[in-house]
């Protein structure tokens, strides 16, 4: 459990996977039942959204230079490794049309939602941490 905390016994980020992998798994199981569909609209939305969020942290990256906590690097990259799932389960849904009750496809979009849901409960984090 030492990567999902730090040395100031954060666990904002073990939260925010736990909570996310509940997001994933239950998006998961509503997909298989043909509860929820995921149209080409959500996917650019979410690739979208992804992509902003990487310029965001490179811009805070390139011209706010400050010290940083070790607490505080170890959740940018947690927030970067969902805007590098989500981006690539994105553009993986997108490029691959799935029928609504495929198993393949209800995985997919667990995996795409809880990387989506990890960038959004992550910046939560930074930003309980920053302030």
């Amino acid at each position: 459990m030492a990567i999902f905390g730090c040395g100031c016994k954060n666990t904002c980020t073990s939260i925010a996977v736990v909570a996310s992998l509940i997001i994933g798994v239950v998006a998961a199981f509503l997909r298989v039942m043909a509860v929820i569909t995921v149209t080409p609209a959500f996917l650019w939305v979410t690739f979208g959204i992804a992509v902003v969020y990487l310029a965001i942290l490179l811009a805070d990256a390139l011209f706010a230079p400050r010290d940083t906590t070790v607490c505080a690097a170890k959740t940018v990259n947690t927030v970067l490794a969902g805007i590098v799932g989500t981006v690539l389960f994105s553009v993986v849904l997108l490029a691959i049309p799935f029928v609504a009750t495929s198993i393949v496809g209800a995985i997919l979009t667990g995996v795409l939602l809880f990387f989506f849901s990890l960038i959004i409960t992550a910046t939560a984090c930074l930003v309980k941490q920053v302030i």
